[in-house]
């Protein structure tokens, strides 16, 4: 699962290795270039496979399980979906070595988006609001939950501790004291009650892609599944600037209990995030910091 940290026992993937695993079990695609793809991504080595294709490979054994949930419910969503997200072109084995199935995937073309630095901010609102809309509307049957879908008590702890950490990093400039405040509010908010809803469950910047401004694709599907909508709200705080936050929120029509507590995810994410990845991943620190700035500066 996409935890966006890091397990131990990272397995050491290479240019040479993706060459021979690709030649022995694809061998229609042997010879194609092989190309490191550098990414902020904590779960999955990708690597570009001539000028249509990507290789994805896990990091971890964690990240096995989300290539056979990305093979199973990829090609049933897709169909439902405003947006373009991954194609499963190969589904690889464990060889030469590679301990876990890893996955060959159609190239989809786009930047990730970058806050502060949108350029069709309000049309890119209006894009993500259509797709979560339409991820809330599908009703396929035997639906997995959602890796972050479930009540935010289950969040509670690691928030804590998280808090607890920054106030030990007060070259953070994080006001430790609001962000406990905005957290226990989002405790105290409502639960959902209404039936689970159909989630991305991470649509962080690194997992969107941009042409032109508008969202050409939304990728890294492994926390998907059902659970509560509150969970698909992090554009408004980790990339949205307030305006198209504000457009976001009216065009999914959000209520203020639902609102509150996709504040409090986005930000308990972000708090848990920066003590582990500030020495470790540039990519998310920063993600994670302008996630505290944006949500404690709301008025």
């Amino acid at each position: 699962m996409s935890t966006g940290q890091i397990a131990d026992d990272r397995h050491p993937v290479d240019d040479d290795l993706v060459r021979r695993l690709v030649g022995e079990q694809f061998p229609q695609w042997a010879g194609l270039a092989v190309e490191r793809f550098s990414s902020g991504g904590t779960v999955n080595h990708v690597y570009r496979l001539g000028d249509a294709m990507a290789v994805r490979l896990p990091l971890h054994e964690g990240g096995a399980e989300d290539a056979a949930m990305e093979r199973e419910w990829l090609p049933r969503l897709a169909p439902l979906l405003p947006t373009p997200i991954p194609e499963v072109l190969g589904a690889g084995l464990p060889a030469q070595g590679y301990p876990w199935p890893w996955s060959v995937y159609a190239w989809r073309t786009g930047e990730h988006p970058e806050a502060g630095a949108l350029g069709e901010p309000l049309l890119l609102a209006g894009d993500l609001a259509a797709f979560v809309s339409a991820m809330r509307s599908i009703t396929l049957p035997d639906a997995p939950r959602a890796y972050r879908g479930g009540p935010l008590t289950s969040l509670d702890t690691g928030t804590r501790e998280a808090i607890a950490a920054l106030r030990t990093l007060p070259q953070e400039g994080i006001d430790c004291d609001a962000a406990l405040a905005v957290w226990e509010e989002a405790l105290r908010a409502p639960h959902w009650e209404g039936p689970p809803v159909w989630l991305h469950g991470d649509l962080m910047p690194g997992n969107l892609l941009v042409d032109g401004g508008r969202l050409s694709s939304v990728i890294d599907f492994g926390c998907t599944g059902v659970g509560d909508p509150a969970c698909d709200l992090f554009p408004a705080w980790n990339l949205l600037p307030r305006e198209g936050r504000e457009l976001f929120r009216e065009a999914l029509g959000v209520d203020d209990a639902t609102w509150i507590r996709g504040r409090g995810r986005t930000l308990s994410q972000a708090l848990i995030a920066l003590p582990y990845h500030r020495t470790r991943n540039t990519a998310m620190a920063r993600n994670a910091r302008h996630v505290i700035r944006t949500v404690l500066g709301e008025d």
